[in-house]
């Protein structure tokens, strides 16, 4: 018995210091050299104070803000240790009831604007923590940010041009927009 417990607990003691300790020490190491914003998180700070992350959405209701996706996290949106969906399919009577009060809302916040509301305002992403809209979102509510912050709605759109970001590797996805990072730019000054 001897025999064969020795080994084991040897062979354990290892590959737990190599892959418990070691590994991702090296792992960490490497992705702080080669990638330091994403290791840290891909902060937003402004005057010093971390305010929030690029990675994860946070929930607007103010009119001179853009808003974001809605989040079906709980118990509170954007809660990003309960990252999840409503897993809510399209017939279901409670999805269509948060959408209609979804359009409502931005049709009360915005009245004059009759243009058809993009399906992202109003829906919410599998994570739940979607921090970006798309173009056409942005695009929609533009003159409603820049009429409540009175700026001119070109310099609104120009800021939302700056925040653009294109498809990955130039083919993957959609050009999006992160809300986070366009309302701080908004707001004033944010560095990384």
């Amino acid at each position: 018995m001897k025999n064969l417990l020795r080994p084991a607990i040897s062979l354990f003691v290892v590959l737990t210091v190599v892959t418990g300790v070691v590994y991702p020490t090296v792992v960490t190491a490497i992705g702080g050299i080669a990638f330091p914003d994403q290791a840290s998180g891909s902060l937003l700070r402004r005057d010093g104070q971390v305010v929030g992350s690029t990675l994860i959405g946070q929930t607007f209701s103010d009119p001179k803000h853009f808003w974001g996706r809605p989040s079906a996290t709980s118990p509170m949106p954007t809660n990003a240790a309960n990252s999840g969906g409503s897993n809510q399919g399209p017939l279901n009577p409670a999805l269509v009831d948060a959408v209609k009060g979804r359009v409502d809302a931005l049709r009360k916040v915005d009245p004059g604007n009759t243009a058809p509301v993009p399906v992202d305002l109003v829906t919410a992403s599998a994570s739940g923590l979607d921090p970006h809209i798309s173009v056409a979102a942005a695009e929609y509510q533009v003159d409603r940010v820049a009429r409540a912050r009175g700026m001119a709605a070109d310099a609104v759109r120009s800021a939302v041009a700056r925040h653009t970001e294109g498809r990955q590797l130039g083919f993957l996805g959609e050009p999006r927009v992160n809300v986070l990072a366009l309302n701080l730019d908004l707001d004033g000054d944010v560095s990384r």
